[in-house]
């Protein structure tokens, strides 16, 4: 990790000598930062973002590294800044624009509260994140794919247009509007319901073989798949039992498959 940190703080270092005047094509300007710190085994590490991917992966160190490049091709990336907010639930970090005249102020807060307009500001701020064992995960964007990679604890990923793809042993939850979901959970009892909704695109979902769940697939263009015992109920919607039953599990699209997959 300590490599990967090294290598990581000579490419931050070339961004940020980018971001005072050189670019990397026509127009583009970047700057890049890093945060470390610590979030309790449980709590979680959200980032909030408008436009830009978010991606994480597991790390042995104790604490949590997330680091961000930021681009302009038109805008100036300085004037977007990166907060950090501690709160009791972990840390929440965002991705805070100008702010837009007539509207409410941006600021950073955790979940859905805050604000967060741009007014057409084209600067994209990509996320990396490394997340210890434990550490639940949340990444929230607007335009930009999420993405969790093999981590140990909780995944939630949202977005507006872009994909979505989460693989953890915990579980996991994703919604989009414009793009695919591809999950794999390895937490077999879960205590909640769950839902993976899309509107244009697929659903897969990996779950392990001793999961008890209720399970609910609906699509409107597109089949539905599962290495589970579903019946289909009515055309684009099919519902079964894995196991004795228990949360339900959603799986919605409207223009795209489903398809729900046994793990181990």
């Amino acid at each position: 990790m300590r490599r990967v940190r090294a290598l990581l703080g000579m490419i931050l270092a070339a961004a940020m000598v980018a971001g005072c005047g050189d670019s990397t094509g026509p127009g583009v300007v970047q700057e890049g930062d890093e945060w470390t710190g610590q979030v309790s085994v449980g709590n979680t590490i959200e980032i909030k973002g408008v436009m830009g991917d978010i991606k994480a992966y597991l790390t042995a160190d104790p604490e949590v590294t997330v680091t961000w490049i930021k681009e302009g091709h038109g805008d100036d990336p300085s004037e977007v800044l990166v907060e950090v907010v501690e709160h009791a639930d972990g840390v929440t970090i965002c991705a805070v624009y100008p702010d837009v005249p007539g509207r409410p102020a941006n600021e950073c807060q955790p979940g859905f509260a805050g604000n967060m307009s741009t007014d057409d500001n084209d600067v994209e701020v990509n996320f990396t994140v490394w997340v210890p064992v434990g550490v639940h995960y949340a990444g929230r964007t607007v335009t930009g794919d999420v993405e969790a990679v093999e981590i140990q604890g909780d995944a939630y990923g949202l977005t507006v247009t872009g994909d979505v793809n989460l693989s953890t042993t915990g579980i996991a939850e994703a919604t989009t509007v414009t793009g695919s979901i591809t999950a794999s959970i390895g937490e077999a009892n879960w205590g909640r319901d769950l839902q993976f909704t899309t509107v244009t695109g697929s659903v897969t979902v990996r779950v392990p073989a001793a999961t008890n769940a209720e399970v609910r697939a609906t699509t409107v263009t597109g089949s539905i798949s599962s290495d589970f015992g579903l019946t289909e109920i009515s055309q684009g919607t099919a519902r079964g039992t894995i196991g004795s039953g228990g949360p339900m599990l959603t799986l919605t699209t409207v223009t795209g498959s489903i398809m729900l997959r046994r793990g181990d």
